[in-house]
């Protein structure tokens, strides 16, 4: 799948971008991008080149050439960038006039597997390149930043060595098992072993699990009906994405669209409004059942949400929250943010005494709004921001206190390899004290061979089509 001897194109740039790249990686790149662009460019210089690229026999646009050399480019061969700003149809022509030539479509992710394979860079950093794509917050950028740093082969080739020492001497200690030298101490052995399988739980413990978080978190919001839900949903988006009716239950169906924060990308939905105890209606037994379906997706989706908005409208008065704190129970307190809607309707000096009665009333803090005049929307976002940052760091830590700013993004592969080294490593420390050097060495060489499968070159081609299968195309 992955030969280098041929030239690779594809587009590059996300399709929603005005800015159109076509990129061209191999031996014949410069030439073939010669064949479309014009005027002719320094072919063995690195530069930047305007121009316009011939479409057809009538059509021509303006663009930009991008030349870079081997072997300093991302794939280590010679790479050009076609920069043009069209349409798909245009694209699309321009890439079948290179496809007409000695080019061929590049496969997902094939672009970096060529960084990978001709030396440019490690497996795990080749990864981190989709992960940096995937990211949906600032913490999972962050780590997957550091993994194509090169941190985490850094970190791998310092235990490997660790590892390495220590069954050299104990090997060296098998081949003069007849005499009586040693050259390592079982105590010695045990402590070197311990402090490397610590490291690797350390690794295991400062790192994003990106499988884990890969979706995008959702926030719920949830409350009773006629509290002001899918006002407020559409002024937190910006746009008309939920009905908003006086009356109630116009909502049946779970609403979803994307919210783009300062720190994350998430869900939001907006979904019916919760009922504590199910009237009956007077339409009768299909109502009844509508409602009750509406209900039980309406609880299921804000049991599975990241973050539940739960609304209470300001207006209502002392005697009519039953219902809103029968609901709230119903919600549970799972990553809870309260928040009271309408307070447009109450004069400014009411507003602060009102959420206050409303907190010893529910026992939780309100942000105060208004989706009628955009009071307290941005202190809303930042508050839901945060809450998906400590969700994020709560889903990536491991159960062991860190730095996120110290995080390195591991994808499930790595995670796999880390977990098979620390189990050969407590039972090599086992062996050491029970079965011997000989039974000790076999399951210190599986752990630094698990290790080493994270980076190692010579990787079997069926797990590396797995690898950049998940990439885009172009990439």
């Amino acid at each position: 799948m992955y030969s280098l001897s041929d030239t690779i194109s594809a587009v590059s740039s996300p399709a929603t971008d005005g800015r159109v790249i076509v990129r061209l990686s191999g031996p014949v790149a410069i030439e073939e991008a010669g064949r479309i662009f014009q005027p002719s460019f320094p072919k063995n210089h690195p530069g930047i080149t305007k121009g316009f690229v011939r479409v057809d026999n009538e059509l021509k646009i303006e663009a930009r050439l991008y030349l870079f050399l081997a072997p300093h480019s991302y794939t280590a061969e010679d790479i050009v960038e076609i920069h043009i700003f069209t349409n798909s149809s245009v694209t699309q022509a321009v890439v079948y006039r290179l496809m007409a030539g000695d080019v061929r479509m590049a496969g997902p992710g094939e672009f970096t597997a060529r960084g990978y394979l001709n030396g440019r860079m490690d497996l795990a950093q080749a990864e981190a390149v989709n992960e940096i794509i995937v990211s949906s917050n600032r913490i999972q950028l962050a780590a997957a930043q550091r993994l194509l740093s090169g941190i985490l082969g850094q970190a791998l080739q310092k235990i490997c060595s660790q590892l390495f020492d220590c069954l050299s001497l104990i090997e060296a200690g098998l081949d003069f098992s007849d005499q009586t030298i040693e050259f390592i101490s079982r105590d010695d052995t045990v402590g070197r072993l311990s402090q490397i399988k610590t490291e690797l739980e350390k690794l295991l413990g400062a790192s994003v699990s990106y499988e884990a978080v890969i979706d995008l978190p959702s926030v719920g919001v949830a409350g009773a009906p006629n509290a002001g839900k899918s006002l407020l949903v559409n002024r937190l988006l910006g746009k008309k994405r939920s009905i908003v009716s006086r009356y109630p239950k116009t909502t049946r169906d779970i609403l979803t669209s994307q919210l783009l924060l300062e720190q994350n990308r998430c869900v939001l939905f907006d979904c019916a409004g919760l009922i504590s105890e199910p009237a009956a209606s007077p339409r009768g037994g299909a109502e009844n059942i509508i409602d009750e379906l509406s209900q039980q997706a309406a609880i299921e989706a804000l049991g599975h949400s990241d973050v539940v908005v739960f609304c209470v409208d300001l207006s209502k008065p002392n005697e009519k929250l039953a219902e809103d704190i029968a609901i709230k129970k119903l919600i549970g307190q799972k990553n809870l943010l309260g928040v009271v809607t309408k307070s447009d309707l109450l004069e400014q000096a009411r507003v602060k005494n009102r959420i206050k009665e409303l907190g010893r009333e529910f026992g939780i803090d309100f942000i105060a709004t208004s989706a009628k005049t955009g009071f307290g929307i941005d202190r809303l976002k930042e508050s839901i921001d945060n809450k998906l940052v400590g969700s994020a760091v709560s889903a990536g830590r491991g159960g062991v206190e860190t730095d996120a700013k110290s995080w390195v993004g591991l994808t499930s592969r790595h995670r796999q390899s880390v977990t098979e080294a620390i189990e050969s490593l407590s039972q090599a420390i086992d062996a050491v004290v029970e079965a011997g050097d000989e039974v000790a060495a076999m399951l210190m060489r599986s752990a630094y061979q698990s290790i080493s499968d994270i980076e190692r070159q010579d990787i079997d081609e069926r797990i590396l089509e797995n690898i950049f299968s998940r990439f885009c195309i172009g990439k």
